[in-house]
């Protein structure tokens, strides 16, 4: 379960209109508890479902206690079950609570089936609860769900949200650029970093990621263009003025070329990349090998 999954006990008062009283009487009574981690109190989407079903089984006259002892009966009769309220189908008669499993009824204390719970609703509670998080907070959530390769796609999910608050946030925008075109999905990388240079147009690193891009995808003139925006924004831009030389050759613009080979050189004088910048100014010009992204 990532963190996203996670809800605070504040978070899970605001989706099923809950007081904090509540849940700590639910907690007692052994009903569902909060978890919890390095000091933090949380539920999951789990442990929702089984307060939803407490709120709406106490809405048609069940009282705590009965409940109690129906989820007590449930728990030593179905060993399989640690979460009676959100795992099995809980109805009532507005008296007394019972499971339906299948076509079959399991009566842990008394009563009569009558009533079916759909989690549909609170899962678009959900949905709407957790626009409610500030972009920073999505921000963070999205870098932590991407140093794990496991969970690329949770860290768009989140840099998604995190643009949804915030339009103009572009280190969400390049970040989640950045694996679209690690994945080598170009077309998304273009999106992204397309989205990012509206959003700052004096953003180096923007024009640098969509150049290098556009690049990739043959775009080589409007590669051209965003490099030389970013090395005019950043002259110091080392990686733009290597990608930049490229894309010039690329085009037959070789005293272009031969100019950010130089710049480069001198920039970075050390290392392969250096190197190879020196061959291509001793070779005067010709097409392109590798470029650095």
């Amino acid at each position: 379960m990532g963190t996203m999954d996670r809800y605070s006990p504040e978070d899970v008062q605001r989706i099923l209109g809950l007081t904090s009283k509540q849940l700590e009487r639910w907690d007692r009574l052994r009903l569902v508890s909060a978890q919890k981690e390095d000091g933090e109190r949380y539920y999951d989407f789990r442990d929702l479902i089984g307060l939803r079903t407490i709120k709406q089984l106490l809405e048609k006259g069940v009282t705590a206690n009965r409940l109690q002892k129906a989820v007590s009966a449930l728990r030593e009769k179905l060993e399989r079950v640690d979460t009676p309220l959100s795992q099995l189908r809980i109805l009532s008669d507005g008296k007394d609570v019972l499971v339906a499993q299948g076509t079959g009824r399991l009566e842990p204390v008394s009563g009569q089936f009558v009533l079916n719970f759909e989690t549909r609703e609170l899962q678009e509670s959900v949905r709407v609860i957790t626009k409610e998080r500030s972009a920073e907070e999505w921000l963070a959530m999205a870098l932590g769900y991407e140093a794990d390769k496991r969970t690329r796609a949770q860290a768009m999910e989140a840099y998604d949200r995190c643009v949804e608050a915030d339009p103009t946030n572009v280190g969400a925008l390049l970040n989640c650029g950045t694996l679209y075109y690690e994945d080598a999905n170009f077309e998304k990388a273009t999106e992204y970093f397309g989205r990012a240079v509206a959003a700052d147009d004096e953003s180096a690193l923007a024009h640098f990621n969509l150049g290098s891009v556009l690049e990739e995808m043959g775009q080589v003139e409007e590669a051209r263009q965003h490099l030389r925006r970013a090395v005019m924004l950043e002259p110091g831009y080392c990686d733009a003025h290597y990608n930049l030389a490229f894309v010039c050759e690329k085009l037959h613009a070789f005293p272009e070329a031969r100019e950010h080979w130089q710049t480069y050189v001198k920039l970075d004088p050390v290392g392969p990349w250096a190197a190879y910048a020196r061959q291509r100014l001793a070779a005067g010009g010709a097409s392109r090998t590798a470029a650095k992204s």
